[in-house]
């Protein structure tokens, strides 16, 4: 009757197949020392021969060694050639990813634009601040069609960047387009200025 992967033992890396698993099996059951050394030897030449791609990576060799260990779940007494991993080591759980946390205002935008928004509105007039907003809003646009296939107008983008700067950033009378590729025509036209008798985005292009 055939017996299919799913009922069988789980194996540990499965990129060498259950075959070459096997070999490893057998190898714990060996008694002589000296056979099982040799059972070792060809079974890691067996793992190399089936990625000679990889050969030229750094401590190659090793890690053949290391994934014998790993596969006889660290029980194979033989004399390796390296100081392979050990157990405890192979188990340790990664670092915890800190999640950020706060909400965001449109999800399509998502915080790296909010970000951007943020620090465009710490700087100086002038160039570096101009050709920020104009990235800004290309991204905006491009964001928010990947969450709606419909398309969007440009007012919107210019009216939510208003809003998310509140009010430091306005560019809502600018003559400006941003095509479907996502580039935005250069445009000119007056500044609007904002409460504080400044210019916002002054630059002509």
């Amino acid at each position: 009757m055939m017996e299919y992967n799913t009922r069988q033992k789980r194996l540990p890396l499965p990129e060498y197949g259950r075959s070459v698993q096997k070999m490893v099996d057998h190898a714990l059951t060996i008694e002589d020392r000296e056979e099982r050394q040799r059972c070792a030897v060809t079974i890691v030449e067996i793992m190399a021969s089936m990625f000679p791609n990889t050969r030229n990576q750094p401590d190659y060799e090793r890690k053949l060694w290391d994934h014998l260990a790993i596969m006889s779940d660290f029980m194979l007494d033989i004399d390796y050639p390296y100081e392979v991993i050990k157990k405890e080591e192979f188990n340790v759980a990664p670092e915890r990813v800190p999640y950020q946390t706060g909400e965001i205002r449109n999800r399509h935008y998502g915080r790296i634009v909010e970000q951007m928004i943020e620090h465009a509105c710490t700087l100086e007039e002038g160039e570096e601040r101009d050709c920020l907003i104009e990235f800004i809003i290309i991204q905006m646009k491009k964001n928010y069609i990947a969450w709606n296939k419909d398309g969007v107008e440009d007012k919107k983008i210019f009216d939510d960047l208003r809003l998310y700067s509140k009010g430091a950033i306005d560019i809502t009378d600018r003559e400006i387009r941003i095509n479907q590729g996502g580039n935005a025509q250069r445009y000119a036209g007056n500044a609007k200025r904002n409460g504080n008798g400044k210019k916002n985005f002054k630059r002509k292009f």
